[in-house]
């Protein structure tokens, strides 16, 4: 259970396939607060933007149709301009749409702002590549996973089969190995750890063994149960 008496801010940040996203889901969970995942909403302004067949190289054109965009979270589904988009987010082509599209300083600007909105009312766990870094710096637990790229390929593969996709994991270890490349080196909030951020290694480590981990920071920060510091 987490803090009573005042909201408190967790960052998960980390690479594709490092398991962010299912660790800051289940850190939520136990501490009943609400977990964003901002990788979801690029993938959705993703979505959109390529559906409208949009160059992502034509920034003026995605400024103009930003506005367009609402996203509304409820019951941890995601809903584009009305429509529930959370299942076709999922696939390996709208992580690529959003590495590309997040590029654009309008579709960085539209996602912290949602993010920074729903924080200020709400205790959250947020998983990204730059929520430690630039939109929550002042998290109270920055945590940043990684793992090797053949692991995160082989977990992303994984998922992808069970969702009944037919992918072949060398093109799995590819996209997400291009995908690292554009997270770290653009120039708008490239992915890196926060200077504060507890650097966890998930390679050889469960999912369980990472909660635990992450669940003792919060106990040692004075952030978990009831007498929260």
């Amino acid at each position: 259970m987490a803090c009573k008496n005042h909201t408190i801010k967790i960052a998960i940040d980390g690479p594709a396939g490092s398991g962010k996203s299912t660790v800051a889901q289940k850190i939520a969970d136990l501490l009943g607060i609400f977990y964003l995942n901002s990788g979801a909403l690029y993938r959705i302004i993703g979505y959109y933007l390529d559906n409208q067949q949009i160059n992502p190289e034509d920034s003026k054109t995605i400024m103009n149709k930003i506005d367009d965009i609402e996203i509304v979270i409820k019951n941890n589904k995601y809903y584009l301009n009305g429509e529930d988009v959370s299942n076709k987010i999922k696939n390996a082509k709208s992580g690529m749409l959003a590495s590309i599209y997040s590029k654009n300083a309008a579709v960085r600007e539209k996602v912290n702002h949602l993010i920074k909105e729903i924080s200020k009312k709400n205790s959250v766990v947020v998983d990204g590549r730059d929520i430690g870094t630039e939109v929550l710096p002042n998290s109270d637990i920055k945590i940043f996973l990684t793992a090797s790229l053949e692991e995160r390929a082989r977990r992303r593969w994984k998922e992808l089969k069970e969702r009944g996709e037919n992918v072949s994991y060398q093109d799995i270890l590819k996209e997400i190995e291009e995908r690292d490349k554009a997270d770290s080196t653009r120039n708008i909030s490239p992915l890196r750890p926060a200077e504060d951020a507890i650097i966890i290694d998930t390679t050889n480590k469960t999912i369980e063994d990472v909660i635990q981990e992450i669940v003792n920071i919060l106990k040692e920060k004075g952030l978990y149960g009831n007498t929260c510091s």
